[in-house]
């Protein structure tokens, strides 16, 4: 891990100028780890198999994951995403996304008929059954979440009659005086920061609160986190690179800026970037962002003297891919027929060694 940043820092990657290249920025320092996940590697593998592997067309309940380029990248191979599952006609292969489905969305989309993959990240199934648990136990549970997004829409649906949502210190106040257990969750991708302070207010409030021995924040989240706070003060801006209906991406621009850097950027791709960058540009990825939009990102900024990345530790997390598709051994066996590059030994072990970036640059 660098602790410096040179005066004129020794490139680790050549940049092409484009065209359209910004004039004035000197170096970047990237951040890693950044973009995807273990569980977003699960979930576009996941699609992108049953893409190819049905002839008619795939749906999928919610946005796989929340990047519109990775979006826009399945609607274009036929991915028909739908918002209620009443709206994927009978027999036809759906996938649920990464976020997680509340219980009743899961059974009627079984009901159909077709194909159910369900590509929900394995941390956010952990806090689907501590929810369950602890209602079963007749705990109130406290869950710290954004409202309206879908991984605590999902959760919340696991045990509506007792789970209560907040998502700041006034909320937590306004909690009543339960007089049963309480259990504090949480949202996988909060930010570190946000989660602290409302989980500190509500062991305040109920000093007898249960909470899991490991967290429930993502540890992806956290480390893209890390090594964003790395940064970010030796920054004359930041490039957070991702959508804006992620939750970790956004947890990423807010703490850019809480760090004291006075430009911040979010942008989806580099056409997005603010022609007027000068200096040294730190650039990050939410965890549902492809990889070659950072590329584009970085080529854009053309950096004088190249990029220097900033590693605070390494990723070796790997999630398999969902039940239903190890099942179908048969189709999992045939991923170099399916055109994603052929691996040695193809079988279900080799999944791990195929990135996702691979699949979706494999799907055009």
């Amino acid at each position: 891990m660098s602790t410096a940043v040179p005066q004129h820092p020794e490139p680790v990657a050549q940049v092409t100028a484009p065209i359209d290249a910004i004039e004035g920025v000197e170096a970047v320092l990237l951040a890693s780890p950044r973009g995807f996940c273990a569980g977003v590697e699960m979930a576009i593998k996941a699609l992108a198999w049953l893409v190819r592997a049905h002839q008619g067309p795939v749906y999928c309940y919610h946005e796989i994951v929340h990047n519109a380029r990775v979006v826009e990248r399945f609607e274009e191979q036929g991915v028909i995403f739908v918002d209620d599952v009443s709206e994927v006609p009978e027999g036809a292969p759906v996938m649920l996304s990464a976020h997680g489905s509340a219980p009743e969305v899961v059974v009627e989309a079984g009901a159909g008929g077709g194909l159910v993959v369900d590509a929900v990240c394995p941390l956010v199934t952990k806090v689907h059954h501590e929810v369950k648990v602890r209602a079963g136990k007749g705990y109130q549970i406290v869950y710290v979440g954004h409202e309206g997004h879908e991984e605590a829409v999902g959760t919340m649906a696991v045990a509506p009659e007792s789970i209560h949502r907040v998502e700041s210190l006034a909320e937590v106040e306004a909690l009543p005086p339960f007089e049963t257990p309480v259990a504090l969750l949480a949202q996988t991708t909060l930010s570190h920061r946000d989660w602290s302070d409302v989980a500190e207010a509500t062991r305040d409030r109920f000093p007898e609160l249960w909470m899991p021995g490991r967290s429930d924040l993502c540890f992806a989240t956290t480390n893209r986190q890390s090594a964003l706070m790395e940064l970010a003060p030796r920054c004359d801006a930041v490039v957070v690179v991702g959508s804006s209906n992620s939750s970790n991406t956004l947890a990423l621009e807010k703490l850019a800026r809480e760090a004291g850097c006075e430009r911040v950027y979010r942008v989806n791709a580099a056409e997005e970037l603010p022609s007027d960058l000068v200096g040294t540009v730190g650039v990050t990825a939410g965890a549902s962002a492809p990889e070659d939009l950072v590329a584009s990102v970085i080529e854009r900024l053309a950096p004088t003297f190249g990029v220097e990345e900033l590693r605070i530790t390494e990723e070796d997390e790997y999630f398999p891919p969902p039940r239903a598709l190890r099942e179908m051994r048969s189709t999992i066996e045939l991923i170099a027929g399916l055109g994603f590059g052929r691996i040695p030994g193809d079988n279900v072990d080799a999944d791990r060694r195929l990135p996702a970036s691979a699949v979706l640059a494999a799907l055009g």
